[in-house]
């Protein structure tokens, strides 16, 4: 395909940069650094980044809602994004529009020459320029993969949160816990205040924090949270106690790691007046995250939630104990690099009914081999489907439980559009 004019549309923009470098993932920052010199950005402005194998998209949403509520102006780059592109790009809460990228996907072109950039790499430089066109306050940066050589850290953040870390992307993190803190600490910087959301934290992550001299922050040490019987509540650190909060309309224990790393983060930025029990309630209170326990009221309940690996699908499993669900239909689909076992072993208790679909894209385990590993693992029958669109018309008519779809961005977002095409 030609090099893009300025008369192109976002969609020609997007498929062009699919054909710029045929490696879809290339870790590294010499890249990225040399473009965005040429950029000549202003960012002027509070970088904030989220880093962790799970949970950032709820984390950045926690943080761009609190901050908002105070009146700061706020961008937010996400990846993956599951219906458009554009959802990877807010500007206070709003999605960019397709005008807005396109001028920042032309400013990126004309700045990086000979530079070769990679689909992820380009997208991320686009988002800077959109919000610097924009002077928001705050930029929220999530880390795409890993940290240390990801395109996103060659901006350099004020703080930052590592939610957690666990096994994933391991062909270029690591296969050990150890190995990919090491990678995810890598967003780290000397001086500065850094929190990890979660109770346990590889050794990795302390010994850099302490050998760059960063401020790090634990749950479970410098700040925790309770959860009371009716639902609601309370984060505790050494300075601040708030009491009585109002249930997270996001599920699963997780999110109160995530909320309560957000607020931890915000303190030692001195963000107290954002720390407030009612304030919080309000901000909270109209929180969603498409794909992500996603609930979607038909005939029949479904569930829509990535668990794209195993620490996910404990995520998962946990929100779904809570919700009592049982005799669930479940289809999935899942690429060839995630722990496939893990998965569907987790979920196995919730499910009755199994249907494997291939995920879209090339790295997506064929459906009949997926269907024949669900079959083993729980003795189940698995209906093996040609396509998403099938699984999601068999079950929408039929009597039975809740449905759940899950595995990965590239089947959960298939079935979204399914449902809205569908009468959602």
């Amino acid at each position: 395909m030609s090099l893009p004019a300025s008369s192109r549309t976002l969609g020609e923009w997007l498929s062009w940069l699919e054909t710029l470098d045929p490696t879809e993932i290339e870790l590294g920052l010499d890249r990225v650094s040399t473009v965005l010199q040429g950029l000549s950005l202003k960012l002027d402005c509070r970088v904030l980044h989220v880093a962790g194998t799970n949970g950032k998209g709820s984390t950045v949403a926690m943080l761009d809602a609190l901050l908002r509520s105070g009146g700061q102006t706020v961008g937010a780059y996400t990846s993956p994004h599951i219906l458009h592109y554009n959802e990877r790009v807010r500007v206070n809460g709003e999605v960019a529009s397709d005008s807005a990228l396109v001028s920042a996907f032309e400013r990126v072109e004309a700045a990086r020459g000979e530079t070769r950039l990679t689909y992820f790499e380009f997208g991320t430089l686009a988002a800077l320029c959109v919000f610097d066109e924009a002077g928001v306050d705050n930029m929220l940066l999530e880390i795409g993969l890993g940290g240390r050589l990801d395109a996103v850290n060659a901006v350099t953040p004020d703080a930052g949160i590592i939610t957690n870390i666990a096994l994933d992307h391991c062909d270029w993190l690591g296969d050990n816990v150890e190995a990919i803190g090491a990678e995810k600490a890598g967003i780290m910087r000397s001086g500065k205040p850094f929190v990890f959301g979660a109770r346990e934290m590889p050794r990795s992550v302390a010994a850099v924090a302490e050998e760059i001299d960063a401020h790090l922050y634990q749950l479970g040490k410098e700040y925790d949270y309770s959860r009371h019987d009716d639902g609601r509540w309370s984060y505790q650190s050494v300075s601040l106690e708030l009491p009585q909060l109002d249930p997270l309309p996001l599920a699963g224990e997780f999110q109160l790691q995530n909320a309560a790393a957000v607020f931890l983060l915000l303190e030692v930025l001195q963000e107290f007046a954002l720390l407030e029990v009612e304030r919080i309630n309000g901000a909270f209170g109209d929180l969603r995250l498409p794909g992500r326990f996603d609930q979607v009221k038909r005939e029949r309940q479904w569930i829509i939630d990535v668990a794209h690996n195993a620490a996910a699908a404990d995520a998962l499993a946990n929100a779904l104990q809570l919700e009592g669900k049982r005799g669930m239909s479940c289809i999935i689909g899942v690429l060839d690099d995630k722990d496939v076992d893990a998965i569907v072993e987790t979920l196995a208790p919730f499910v009755d009914e199994w249907l494997a679909v291939p995920a879209a894209g090339s790295r997506a385990v064929p459906a009949y081999e997926l269907g024949r590993v669900v079959a083993n693992l729980t003795g189940r029958a698995c209906r093996v489907c040609a396509s998403v669109e099938e699984a999601c018309a068999s079950l929408d008519g039929a009597a039975g439980g809740d449905i759940l779809a899950t595995g990965s961005f590239m089947t959960v977002a298939p079935v979204m559009e399914w449902l809205q095409a569908n009468g959602d």
